[in-house]
């Protein structure tokens, strides 16, 4: 008997503030351990100055890395929706899904083909968009954010199946590391 995922989201205080900006900086990141394995996105939404508008990190089953890769970009441009925003800024660690979406690269891969013309119709509602490869050391915090979720996920998928074994839970092993994650 297959179980259902628990789609588990980390999701940072609501923005309070403008619905309309000149500028915005979004991160992406997708992470999958394994591939394909458990995957988690992270996504974080800056203004120029630096202010946070919004960040969220969320679990999306099994899904190989430059999926989830996709699936971040997917996410963070339905939740710019919402704004009107005239300059958009994207910053991603994946080489390849950046070179996608600037039409430098084909899009060969089947599955990344529906979420590569998501994106593209999504992003033509900019007048002025650009999307740039960044190392990953300077996308922590989208990284953090997708682990976060991913270990989250791994929780809940752990907790369920010690359940379904009939065990009782166990207490975490380093409690003090809770907090931290990471990978």
């Amino acid at each position: 008997m297959e179980r259902r995922k628990s789609r588990k989201s980390v999701v940072e205080p609501a923005f309070q503030g403008a619905r309309r900006f000149e500028e915005l900086h979004v991160f992406i990141d997708g992470a999958a351990r394994g591939n394909p394995g458990p995957a988690a996105i992270g996504v974080v939404v800056l203004t120029r100055q630096g202010r946070r508008v919004a960040a969220f990190g969320e679990a999306i089953g099994e899904a190989t890395n430059n999926f989830a890769e996709y699936t971040a970009l997917v996410h963070a441009l339905r939740l710019l929706s919402v704004y009107e925003v005239d300059r958009l800024r994207i910053y991603a660690d994946s080489e390849l899904v950046v070179r996608q979406i600037q039409g430098l690269y084909r899009v060969k891969e089947r599955s990344l083909r529906s979420l590569h013309s998501q994106v593209m119709s999504m992003l033509g509602r900019y007048r002025d968009w650009s999307i740039q490869h960044i190392p990953r050391e300077e996308n922590r915090e989208a990284d953090r954010l997708a682990n976060q979720a991913l270990d989250g996920a791994a929780d809940i998928s752990s907790a369920s199946v010690g359940h379904d074994l009939g065990l009782e839970e166990q207490p975490p092993l380093f409690p003090e590391e809770e907090e931290g994650g990471g990978g």
